[in-house]
Formats: structure tokens, sequence, C-alpha cells
């Protein structure tokens, strides 16, 4: 596995938009999946995006819409692309990734890489 290292998030409005960012610092680790989680004190970790190494990408209901995944695999970067934020959205977002396909894609303890996560306050 390796540590991934999420940047981007801080404090936005209402009706405002974020882009977070993972780096995978190994271009030497391929991986066949990423993905986007969040957790809020007192709730349940939610998944919110995944992306496969061929580009199929999975979008939990939250984020349907609002946030897009992309990756710039030159740059072993990962992309959360946050549009209209609601204040529901007020999280630390975390960065994950497998050397394998993760069924299901939400599964968080199927990711074998994370990051430290990076907070993102909506207001």
């Amino acid at each position: 596995h390796v540590q991934l290292v999420e940047s981007g998030g801080g404090s936005v409005q209402a009706g405002g938009s974020l882009t977070l960012a993972c780096l995978n610092p190994d271009y030497s680790w391929a991986r066949a999946c990423m993905g986007w989680f969040r957790q809020t004190p007192g709730k349940e970790r939610e998944g919110l995006a995944a992306i496969s190494s061929n580009g199929v990408t999975d979008y939990a209901a939250p984020a349907k819409g609002r946030f897009t995944i992309s990756e710039d695999n030159a740059q072993n970067i990962l992309y959360l692309q946050m549009n209209d934020l609601k204040p529901e959205d007020t999280a630390k977002y975390y960065c994950v990734a497998d050397a394998k396909a993760v069924v299901p894609w939400d599964w968080f303890g199927g990711y074998s890489s994370r990051g430290q996560g990076t907070q993102v306050t909506v207001s």
C-alpha cells in the first residue's frame, strides 16, 4: 500500500465549489481503483465516488449531479470536483486506492491505501 496525500479542502459558503486532489506519490504502484469517502463525527464513513483504472466511475446519491471524480494519470493525481456545496457536505474527505478492484466500491475496508484526509467546511 501507499500513503496517499489529499489537498484542496477548506471553508466555502453554501453554493460554492471546491476541488480536492489526491496524490499517489508512488509512480511504480499500479492501482485498479481509487475513490473518495467522507466522514463527519458521529456518522458512518460514506463512500462518494470511485473510478477504475479503465475510467469507469461510480457515484453515491449525495454526489450524483454535483461531484465529479477524475484523474490525471500522468501526474498520478485523483480529483474530486465539488459544486453546489451544502452545509451537510461538511466533513473530512479521504482518498482511497487499491491494486485490485474493490467490490462493492463503497466498501472502505477494501482499500489498502488511504490518505490522512482533508477538511471541508460549508457554511
